[in-house]
């Protein structure tokens, strides 16, 4: 498919997930994707297609950029326990620093599917389904190195912290107080046996 001169793909799906993430899909217009991308609505859609196709682009970006790097890095750089841990440490500390209360995109676009949009459910469920293994490893692999001991049944724990992520997410776009997110998250991670949410890496007043 032709693309316009100059034209950065990168650069563009930044601006349209940026867009699509502070407005959702429906609210989105086309006048509002030509302002944050700089490209003509023929352009846009010339690359992807229509506003759907933009949307789902826009949000595998995101997907890709956002939430899959951060639980690469962490499973490479912390131990299994501390990993789902500090997942939900970083997941606080951005929603506490975004001005614009945002949530995720993730959550924001499973909370816009509509009954009829069969594959745009199915690539949501998937990708709710990545983060829910990535639990589930992270706590097979604690407990088999002792990290925890916990005798919950792994699949119903990782299913109780995928429902707990959803949780603050949602919260975080309408209360995003430090207090109320930590008092969360804390109770699942005690339950579970895992390592406590360190201190916020700026004082909670002034995030409240």
């Amino acid at each position: 498919m032709a693309r316009p001169r100059g034209f950065d793909e990168h650069a563009v799906l930044e601006a349209a997930s940026a867009a699509f993430w502070s407005k959702g899909y429906e609210a989105t217009s086309t006048r509002d994707l030509v302002k944050s991308t700089g490209l003509t609505q023929p352009s846009l859609y010339n690359a992807f297609g229509d506003k759907r196709g933009l949307y789902l682009r826009a949000l595998e970006h995101y997907l890709e950029h956002i939430l899959r790097e951060r639980i690469e890095r962490l499973e490479k750089t912390a131990s299994p326990a501390r990993s789902i841990t500090l997942f939900f440490h970083e997941v606080i500390e951005r929603a506490i620093a975004d001005p614009d209360m945002r949530g995720c995109m993730l959550v924001n676009s499973a909370l816009e599917i509509s009954s009829d949009d069969e594959a745009f459910r199915a690539m949501v469920a998937a990708e709710m389904a990545d983060i829910r293994a990535f639990f589930h490893r992270g706590l097979v692999a604690a407990r088999q190195s002792g990290e925890i001991t916990v005798a919950v049944p792994l699949e119903d724990a990782a299913s109780h912290l995928l429902a707990t992520l959803i949780g603050i997410r949602v919260l975080a776009r309408v209360t995003p107080q430090y207090v109320l997110l930590c008092g969360s998250v804390s109770p699942a991670l005690t339950l579970l046996g895992l390592p406590a949410l360190p201190p916020p890496s700026a004082p909670p007043a002034s995030s409240a």
